[in-house]
């Protein structure tokens, strides 16, 4: 079987899977400030899901591109780019607008300042899979939190990408994290995931879990859910402790912990990853944390499965059903 190179996916209409097409579009040259890259693996995110549901903060212009983050090499270099050459292997970070660099697809131009060479150690689909779920959490945790060595760290929301992801960057920096899942079948793969301790919440009450993991408090939380339970996660800090709200699974309202925070001089705040790689020399750190992790082994991007281009619509299917545990990719190449 012949791999075509000029496969796009783009979304048709607002709605589940089955709005993905598999379009023919001839290949582009970069243009200025650009980099041409022949994508070879593409990380899904629950970003994606949101995108095509219209239920992201970027709103798609159909028939729209989407797809954040990728690696591939460099088939071309646009006006004004350097540093890189052609065949070098490079990852797409998450930032640029999906409509018209989307990377879910054969090939894809991208704004140089979104492109990174692979960390050396990586497979294509590890590098697939590096940077919306690393820079994520080490933003919030490293560049805010400023964590460090003998923390307890809150995770919420633990098993999935970002935060197993979390979980690493946590330990390589010598901190406890503290992990919430929902069910108790998830326990024991974020235990084994590098977690000091989990508090199944159908079955546990969040201030009891935090309570037995962690009886001086914790230091810093990173919180995908938000709603009523920032309260208890409040109650539970230690003086001069930070709280990060990087997601919303929860439908209900956050309440601001006034009374705790005045108490206890807590931080509070929202976090978008853009924060990280919207600033260069905060990217540039990110780099450097990252490809130091992972030349020690504490950073290990964690692969649940993989789908092929071809079947994009059955790799959104799964991803939505959330099921995995791990970062879902699309491979455009069989053996990627």
């Amino acid at each position: 079987m012949t791999e075509t190179k000029d496969r796009v996916v783009r979304v048709h209409a607002i709605g589940g899977p089955e709005v993905l097409h598999i379009d023919h579009i001839p290949v582009e040259a970069p243009g200025p400030g650009e980099i041409g890259i022949q994508v070879s693996a593409i990380g899904l995110n629950r970003a994606d899901v949101m995108f095509r549901r219209n239920n992201y903060i970027e709103k798609a212009e159909l028939p729209s591109r989407l797809g954040f983050e990728a690696s591939g090499r460099v088939t071309g270099l646009g006006e004004g780019v350097g540093g890189f050459q052609s065949g070098d292997r490079v990852c797409v970070v998450p930032g640029a607008p999906l409509g018209v660099h989307g990377t879910c697809a054969d090939w894809v131009n991208v704004p140089a300042s979104r492109v990174l060479p692979c960390p050396e150690g990586l497979e294509d689909a590890e590098a697939a899979a590096l940077w919306m779920s690393y820079v994520t959490p080490y933003g919030a945790l490293i560049e805010i939190c400023r964590i460090r060595a003998g923390q307890h760290v809150l995770i919420t929301a633990a098993n999935s990408t970002v935060g197993l992801a979390a979980i690493q960057i946590a330990r390589t920096v010598g901190a406890y994290p503290i992990a919430t899942v929902l069910s108790e079948s998830l326990r024991q793969p974020v235990l084994e995931a590098g977690a000091e301790a989990v508090i199944v919440m159908e079955s546990e009450d969040l201030a009891q879990g935090l309570a037995r993991a962690a009886p001086d408090g914790i230091d810093a939380a990173f919180d995908a859910v938000g709603g009523p339970q920032v309260a208890q996660i409040a109650e539970a800090m230690r003086p001069r402790g930070t709280i990060v709200i990087h997601g919303a699974l929860s439908p209900d309202q956050t309440p601001f912990p006034l009374k705790l925070a005045l108490r206890k001089n807590l931080s509070l705040r929202g976090y978008y990853y853009t924060e990280v790689t919207d600033d260069s020399e905060a990217l540039s750190r990110a780099q450097d944390f990252l490809n130091k992790g992972i030349a020690a082994g504490h950073v290990v991007p964690k692969i649940d499965r993989s789908f092929a281009l071809e079947d994009i619509a059955e790799a959104h299917a799964y991803l939505e059903s959330g099921r995995h545990l791990g970062k879902v990719v699309v491979l455009t190449q069989a053996g990627n």
